[in-house]
């Protein structure tokens, strides 16, 4: 009987973390809405100063 030499999958050879789950980093999703906020916040911001230079 012949082992191969690369393994298929490598798995911890302890028993118990081999049965422990895999774990994956969390994938960040990407804001779709930016352009909308960095509008919103820089109309606010100019209407801020605009009516502070009025009074």
């Amino acid at each position: 009987m012949q082992r191969d030499l690369i393994l298929a999958r490598r798995r911890p050879g302890h028993p118990f973390r081999a049965a422990l789950p895999e774990i994956r980093a969390a994938v960040r999703q990407r804001e779709q809405d930016s352009d909308i906020k960095l509008f919103a916040l820089s109309f606010a911001a100019f209407f801020v100063c605009f009516y502070t230079f009025i009074l």
